[in-house]
């Protein structure tokens, strides 16, 4: 798996019928690494083709390492430290990768919000941010996207815009009336959301560390999801529906190793790596999704992203 070419892609009418591919759609590098990394390692383990797509260059990110945080050149060149980063993990995980070519929006932050920067992912016109997205699709014709739910998971505007790219894009590159230039139609077969963090996962992993009288990573949480519960008039998402649950626990290490690869982005002492392995892999072994369109017949709950294609697809 280590010998695979993190940026290699197979040309438009070379893939044969029987390979199964899957499609990643994330917002910055570092995020195919912290959502939905070990399954996607799972599905190259068992010969799927597996393509991350890099909204942005995640070029106006912190330093979020507390070890690195001294490092001046880190912010002067981030871009292009990230571009490095994201080349490592796509290696560990085995994936290809593609950049889609935006310029990271940044986490606006203060009260009123700063406008977002010009010539930003967020602000750049769908026209042609899904224009690019639908080449990709029509050129690695997946059989299986996966990405943000409507939120973009938390309120980050590349998370929220990477939602609206990918869902239009999943139905405009089935139509041959859009974007004409961009390729053969293709038709994805599913559509997915990442439903990681989950209150129930959170909850399982706080109140187990606790009774082995351990400190949780993740007390704050509980904490917001109490106030949240004892105040109905805010404003709360709706948690997503686990529909798919996808085992994959033994590739949990390759996922962490993935996550450390983006060095300035992951503080490793920090919450991601707060449950040992071994527990993770005795409470929730899985990774998890909300099928959000699905083209051919599958029953919910499932257990694999490829449910309903595995027999002609």
């Amino acid at each position: 798996m280590g010998d695979r070419q993190p940026e290699r892609y197979f040309p438009r009418g070379a893939v044969v019928a029987e390979t199964l591919r899957l499609m990643a759609v994330h917002a910055h590098p570092d995020d195919e690494s912290s959502k939905g990394a070990a399954s996607m390692a799972k599905y190259v383990a068992e010969g799927v083709e597996v393509l991350v797509v890099s909204c942005t260059g995640g070029e106006r990110g912190d330093v979020l390492n507390p070890r690195l945080k001294e490092n001046a050149s880190l912010l002067r060149d981030m871009g292009e430290y990230r571009r490095h980063e994201m080349a490592e993990a796509a290696r560990i995980l085995g994936v290809q990768h593609r950049w889609l070519g935006y310029v990271d929006s940044g986490l606006p932050e203060g009260d009123p919000l700063p406008p977002l920067p010009a010539g930003c992912f967020a602000l750049t016109p769908t026209e042609f941010t899904v224009d690019a997205l639908v080449h990709v699709v029509r050129e690695f014709r997946p059989h299986v996207m996966t990405t943000y739910d409507e939120s973009g998971g938390y309120p980050h505007p590349d998370h929220i815009m990477t939602h609206v790219v990918s869902r239009a894009a999943f139905d405009d590159a089935a139509d041959p009336a859009k974007f004409p230039r961009a390729g053969e139609p293709w038709k994805t077969s599913k559509l997915y959301y990442h439903a990681g963090f989950s209150r129930e996962r959170m909850r399982t992993f706080h109140e187990a560390l606790l009774a082995q009288g351990k400190e949780s990573p993740f007390a704050e949480w509980m904490k917001r999801f109490e106030e949240q519960d004892a105040n109905p008039d805010a404003a709360k998402r709706a948690e997503l529906e686990i529909t798919t649950r996808v085992e994959c626990g033994e590739f949990f290490e390759t996922r962490d190793r993935a996550l450390l690869a983006h060095a300035t982005q992951i503080d490793p002492d920090g919450w991601f790596f707060g449950v040992p392995l071994e527990l993770q892999r005795e409470l929730w072994p899985t990774e998890d999704y909300h099928l959000a369109i699905s083209h051919v017949p599958t029953r919910t709950p499932e257990d694999d992203l490829f449910a309903g294609l595995r027999d002609g697809a």
